[in-house]
Formats: structure tokens, C-alpha cells, sequence
């Protein structure tokens, strides 16, 4: 049944909502997007939880107003709304929550609470018709290093995750370390483009268990390689001069283990798609050595970066296949920083 959603996304320190036109199995389309970044801070080199929750009560009325009045639409044209439930920080998935929750029940409207990363792998839908599973998943964000084998949508397989650092912290970590500001991958990105290969050769952590059996195989680690990074840096005596060898010889350790692990999963599952979501895959360098190392017989799919970072389009787009599906959430639901992802198994 044709309708429109309203999706809110307060997950962590953007506060977005988003109108979605929805069809008998998902999405239709995108009416329009709002996303309120909070630029305060960058001050603290990273998200201060407070300071984020205090936003996003301020905001988040202003930012849903001008999503409906973009798409053109009121209140009494919704037939659902939909809220990132987790995971995130509490207090600020609390403010989308409540603020969500509230407006469904006044209006009497199907509520439903969407896990963040499954967002992320419905992002491409709302600009890749052709996009469908079967395919593999890599989810590369500030909070999360996922490797999925997604058969069919509403079911995953855990192929491997990250076990301390996920890819986006260990980037903003290490341009705290080359004094680069917050957010980091931006600035990396940039800078070591201009750097030599092969100056400073850091470890591929966990590459090596590619080759062996075991549950292993498709895990990351991301903590020893910034530990190697604030060594070099320290052992520099001329961090102006090296900054840029240092950030791309960085860069050059995670891309390689990150495309090599997602490129060697899609051919032992003999999958001809590979999907890049969340903030790590606005790295252009990323989705271009990735595409490279797959090009014989896969393509790589990834949304545009408005739609690859936090934002309420994915949350929607991930609500109109469950909606479609029938599902609902209770007006119990609570906000949690540690949600499991739906079908999740592995």
C-alpha cells in the first residue's frame, strides 16, 4: 500500500528527518532530506554525548517542520513514522525516540524502530534501482567494522567485525595524532593523496588470517596499527615534512585490509555485488581500490556521501521494507546503545 514516511535520525550528533514515499515492498522514493550537523564538536576532537542530547532537543522540531514542508506535505499525509532506535548514544537516540513516539501516537500512526547499520545497508536503494540482494556488506563507520553475507534482505550472516577500533574512530584517532581535526577521514583522505607510497609500510593487521580456517578469517583489528602510527609519529623529527607520508602509509594499511577481506568474501560466496555503507565509505579512495580489485566480476555499490553518513533517508528506507512487511514497534520501545541488529546471525 502506497503511503509516506516520516523518518527521524538523532543517533548520534546529526540530527536529520527525512519524507519517503513508500510502495507494497519498501521504498519509493526520496521527498526530501534535512540534516542538521552539529559543529561544535570539533572543538573536543569528537562527539561530547551531553553536549549532542542538548542539540538535538533544540533542533530536532525545526529540522522535521522543514523535512515535511520540503516534501510539501503535513501531518495528516503521513501514514507512518519511523526512529533510529540504536545503536548510538542513549541520550541522544532517547530525544529521536520520544520526539517520534509521541507524534505517532497523537496522530494515531504505525511506529517503527530501526537498527542504525541496517540503515546503512538500505541506503543504495534509494538511488540504485538495480540494487538487490544477494551481496556482500562492508559497514565501515566512526562506530562500527562490519563484514556481512546478506542473502536476501532481512537476513545476515556475521562474517566478521572489528574487535577494538572500528575503521572510522582508528581515522579520526590518527588525525588527532597528525593534528588534522575532527572529523578525521576527510582530512587523511586529502592529505595522503599527496603522500609517498611505501615510506612508512604499517602492519595489515589481521590480513593474515585470510589464509587460515577459522572464525577469524574476516575479523579486524584496527588499534595496534594507530598504536604504530603514534609511534612513527613520535620517533618524527619533522612532522611537517612527514605528515603526509604518515597519513597515507595509514591509509594505504586499512583500504588494503578492508577491500582484500570484502573482495575475498564476494568471490567465496560467488557474489557479483559489493555494497560499502556508513562514513568510512565517502572514502573515494576506498570505493576506487575496491571496484579495481573486483572489476573482473562484481560491481561495487555504494550511495553518495549525503547518504552514506548518518541520516534520516536510510532509517526511512529501512522502515518502508519492514512496514511492508507488517511490522511494528510497541509504544514501550526504548532507545539502546547496544540494539541487536534484526536477523542478525553468526
Amino acid at each position: 500500500m502506497a503511503g509516506r514516511i516520516l523518518a527521524i535520525e538523532t543517533s548520534c550528533d546529526e540530527t536529520s528527518a527525512a519524507v519517503l514515499e513508500t510502495g507494497s515492498a519498501g521504498p519509493a522514493g526520496l521527498k526530501s532530506l534535512v540534516i542538521l550537523s552539529q559543529d561544535i564538536h570539533a572543538v573536543f576532537g569528537g562527539v561530547v554525548p551531553e553536549l549532542a542530547s542538548r542539540a538535538h532537543l533544540r533542533t530536532i522540531g525545526s529540522v522535521v517542520d522543514r523535512a515535511l514542508t520540503s516534501a510539501g506535505v503535513g501531518l495528516d499525509d503521513l501514514s507512518a513514522i519511523a526512529v533510529t532506535a540504536g545503536p548510538g548514544l542513549v541520550g541522544a537516540l532517547l530525544v529521536g525516540v520520544m520526539y517520534g513516539k509521541s507524534l505517532a501516537f497523537a496522530r494515531g500512526l504505525p511506529f517503527l524502530g530501526v537498527h542504525h547499520m541496517e540503515g546503512h545497508l538500505f541506503a543504495a536503494t534509494l538511488e540504485d534501482p538495480e540494487f538487490k540482494p544477494p551481496f556482500v556488506g562492508l559497514l565501515v563507520s566512526g562506530g562500527h567494522t562490519m563484514l556481512l553475507d546478506v542473502p536476501e534482505w532481512g537476513q545476515y550472516r556475521l562474517l566478521g567485525q572489528t574487535r577494538d577500533d572500528a575503521a572510522g574512530e582508528a581515522f579520526d584517532k590518527v588525525a588527532a595524532l597528525l593534528g588534522l581535526g575532527y572529523p578525521g577521514g576527510p582530512a587523511i583522505e586529502k592529505l595522503a593523496a599527496t603522500g609517498r607510497p611505501g615510506r612508512y609500510d604499517f602492519p595489515r593487521p589481521m590480513l593474515r588470517e585470510m589464509d587460515r580456517e577459522g572464525s577469524e578469517r574476516y575479523e579486524f583489528s584496527f588499534s595496534g596499527l594507530k598504536t604504530a602510527v603514534l609511534r612513527a609519529t613520535k620517533a618524527s623529527n619533522d612532522l611537517e615534512r612527514d605528515r603526509a607520508d604518515l597519513a597515507r602509509g595509514f591509509q594505504d594499511a586499512v583500504l588494503e585490509v578492508l577491500v582484500e577481506k570484502t573482495a575475498r568474501a564476494a568471490e567465496e560466496l560467488n557474489y557479483d555485488t559489493v555494497m560499502v555503507g556508513g562514513g568510512v565509505a565517502c572514502n573515494q579512495t576506498l570505493l576506487a581500490r575496491l571496484r579495481e580489485r573486483v572489476k573482473p566480476w562484481a560491481r561495487v555499490v555504494a550511495a553518495t556521501p549525503r547518504l552514506n553518513t548518518d541520516n534520516a533517508a536510510m532509517i526511512g528506507a529501512a522502515a518502508a521494507w519492514r512496514l511492508a512487511r507488517g511490522e511494528r514497534s510497541g509504544w514501550d520501545l526504548e532507545p539502546r546503545a547496544d540494539m541487536n541488529f534484526p536477523g542478525l546471525k553468526g
